[in-house]
C-alpha cells in the first residue's frame, strides 16, 4: 500500500491493554509523543454491568468477525477474539500478584528441554513491580503468603474485610495444616475522588458498573490522554514495514468506515496480546529478520486450570458478598507431604460462581431455570498449575485465507502434557479437601480452555536461536521493534500474569528510552 495520509510518533503502542498502558505510562512521562492503536473500543459503565448480559462474552468486545481455528484435546473448534480499550484488565478480577523469586529460574521439570529461561532476575523487575501496584492501587497485606517475594514497600492500600464465606474457607484451609493468605486486588476500597468498591457479586467477568475496578482504561488512560498521548479505537493493525534492521511503518483499517491509515513511529511496540501480536508478526513477514524466528508463534503457555466447585446443603454467601479474597500457596513449589507429580505445582485461589450470563449461552434459559437455585449453594476455588513450554504448542497462519481486513486466517495447536494435567489434578484434590472443611457435600470441577492466563509465542531470552526477544524484550533484528504483552514469557509461573506484564512492560520501555535508539 502506498504510504498516504502518514503521521509521525515518538512511539507506537498496538494494543490497549495492561502492557500497552504500561509502556504508554513510561512513554509520556518521559515527554513522548505516543500513539495507542486499539482494535476495540471502551466500554461502557452503567446499571447494565450489572446484569448476566454483562458478562465478557456476551459484550461488543467478545467478535468472531475474525476468529481463530483451535486444535486442542483431540477437538477443533473457532474461537473469537476479544478487544477493548483496556484489554482483559476490564474484565478481570483484578488479581495482581508477582511471580516469585525463583519462578525466574525454571524448575526443570517445567523447562523439561524447551530451552526456555528468563533473560533476567526477579531483583531487576522489583522497582517495577513496586510502580506498577502503586499505579494499579492494588490492595493487600504482607506477611501470609509462604512463598511472597521481598519486596520495598508495602502495598498502596489495606485490603477489605473478609466476606463470612472468605473466613468460613480460611478456616478450613488452617484445619488442614495450610497458610491461607489475602489476595492482592487491584480494586479501589479508599474513599477518595472514585467511587469505591461496594462488594457486588459482579466482579470477575465483569466491567464495574461504578469504575472501583483498578483496571488501565479506567486508573491509566484519562490521565495519558490529558497530557497528549493519542488513543485511536476501532482500528486494526493489518502490517508492519521494515527497512533493514527498523520497523518504519504501521498500516490500520478502521473498523466501521474501512478508513485505512499508515503511521511511523521512532519506536514500535506490540501489545496486541499472546494471538494478536505473532499474527502481526508473521503476517508482516518479520520473522525473516530474526534469527530466532522460528520461535515466533511457538510455546503458547495458557495454565492448566480448573475451577472446583463445592456444592453445600444450605447457601454457602446469602448475603451476596464479594469473596475473591484467599489465595493458598503451600504447592506452589511442590507438596510437602509428597505425591505425584514431583516438583512445582501451583497455587489455589477463591472464586465467585460462574456468570449467570456465561451459563445461559452454553445452557439455554430451560436448563437454567432448574440450575439457578443450585447455584446459590455453591462457591469455588481455581487451581492454577503451571504448564510445561512445548514448541508444539503454537500458532500458525494460513495465507491461503484471509479475513474482512485481509489478514491470513489464525491456526492455533494446543496440548496439555500428562504432567501439566497431573499437577492440575494434585491441585484439584485439595481444593475438594478445603471446600468439604468448610461445608461442601459434593463437587463440579470445570477444566478451563480459555485464553484468560495465555503467554508465550513470542519468548524472550537468551540464546537468539530459540527466543524472539532479548533480555530488552526488543525483537532480535529490527532495534526500534518491543513486545509489551504477555507473549514475552519464556515461562508462565503459577499466579495471574498481568501484575508482571505490567512490570516488564514499565522496565522494556524505560530501557528503551535510557538506550536511545
Amino acid at each position: 500500500m502506498a504510504l498516504t495520509d502518514i503521521r509521525h510518533y515518538d512511539a507506537i503502542i498496538i494494543g490497549s491493554g495492561i502492557g500497552g498502558a504500561f509502556a504508554a505510562l513510561a512513554l509520556v512521562r518521559a515527554g513522548q509523543r505516543v500513539l495507542v492503536l486499539e482494535r476495540g473500543d471502551w466500554i461502557s459503565r452503567g446499571a447494565a454491568n450489572w446484569t448476566p448480559e454483562g458478562v465478557w462474552e456476551l459484550t461488543p468486545a467478545h467478535s468472531m468477525e475474525a476468529p481463530y481455528e483451535l486444535r486442542s484435546g483431540g477437538r477443533r473448534s473457532r474461537v473469537g477474539g476479544f478487544h477493548c480499550v483496556g484489554g482483559m484488565s476490564v474484565f478481570a478480577g483484578g488479581v495482581a500478584l508477582r511471580f516469585r523469586e525463583r519462578d525466574f529460574e525454571p524448575a526443570p521439570e517445567i523447562v523439561g528441554g524447551s530451552g526456555a529461561e528468563w533473560p533476567y532476575r526477579y531483583a531487576d523487575l522489583a522497582p517495577f513491580y513496586d510502580e506498577a501496584e502503586r499505579v494499579l492501587g492494588v490492595a493487600g497485606s504482607t506477611g501470609e503468603d509462604p512463598t511472597e517475594p521481598a519486596r520495598a514497600q508495602s502495598y498502596p492500600q489495606a485490603p477489605a474485610p473478609l466476606a463470612s464465606l472468605s473466613r468460613r474457607i480460611g478456616d478450613s484451609a488452617r484445619a488442614l495444616g495450610l497458610s491461607p493468605f489475602r489476595l492482592p486486588l487491584a480494586i479501589n476500597y479508599a474513599n477518595g475522588a472514585r467511587k469505591a468498591c461496594i462488594g457486588c457479586s459482579t466482579c470477575d467477568a465483569y466491567a464495574c458498573a461504578i469504575e472501583a475496578k483498578n483496571d488501565v482504561s479506567t486508573v491509566v488512560y484519562p490521565d495519558l490522554i490529558a497530557r497528549g498521548l493519542v488513543l485511536e479505537p476501532n482500528t486494526v493493525v493489518t502490517g508492519v514495514e521494515r527497512e533493514s534492521t527498523r520497523a518504519t511503518a504501521v498500516h490500520t483499517v478502521h473498523r466501521a468506515t474501512g478508513e485505512r491509515r499508515a503511521y511511523r513511529g521512532t519506536r514500535i511496540f506490540l501489545a496486541a496480546g499472546v494471538i494478536g501480536t505473532p499474527h502481526l508478526l508473521l503476517a508482516s513477514g518479520l520473522e525473516h529478520a530474526n534469527p530466532g524466528g522460528d520461535a515466533v508463534g511457538r510455546y503458547l503457555l495458557r495454565h492448566c486450570n480448573a475451577m472446583t466447585f463445592g456444592f453445600f446443603p444450605a447457601r454457602p454467601n446469602p448475603a451476596g458478598e464479594f469473596h475473591k479474597q484467599l489465595g493458598v500457596h503451600d504447592f506452589y513449589f511442590g507438596d510437602p507431604r509428597g505425591g505425584a507429580p514431583e516438583g512445582k505445582l501451583g497455587c489455589i485461589q477463591q472464586v465467585m460462581p460462574p456468570p449467570l450470563g456465561s451459563l445461559q449461552k452454553r445452557l439455554g434459559r430451560p436448563l437454567m431455570r432448574f440450575l439457578t437455585p443450585v447455584m446459590h449453594h455453591m462457591t469455588g476455588l481455581l487451581s492454577i498449575a503451571e504448564d510445561q513450554p512445548n514448541a508444539a504448542n503454537r500458532l500458525t497462519i494460513d495465507r491461503s485465507r484471509s479475513d474482512r481486513y485481509e489478514m491470513p486466517r489464525v491456526q492455533i495447536a494446543h496440548e496439555y502434557s500428562a504432567r501439566d494435567r497431573a499437577a492440575r489434578q494434585a491441585l484439584v484434590d485439595w481444593a475438594k479437601r478445603i471446600l468439604r472443611g468448610a461445608g461442601a457435600r459434593f463437587f463440579y470441577t470445570h477444566h478451563i480452555d480459555t485464553f484468560s492466563h495465555a503467554v508465550g509465542t513470542v519468548r524472550a531470552g537468551l540464546e537468539p536461536g530459540t527466543s524472539a526477544l532479548d533480555a530488552w524484550c526488543r525483537f532480535r533484528g529490527i532495534d526500534n521493534l518491543y513486545v509489551v504483552d504477555g507473549s514475552f514469557m519464556p515461562t508462565a509461573a503459577a499466579v495471574n500474569p498481568s501484575l508482571t506484564i505490567a512490570a516488564n512492560a514499565l522496565r522494556t520501555a524505560t530501557l528503551a528510552l535510557e538506550e536511545g535508539r
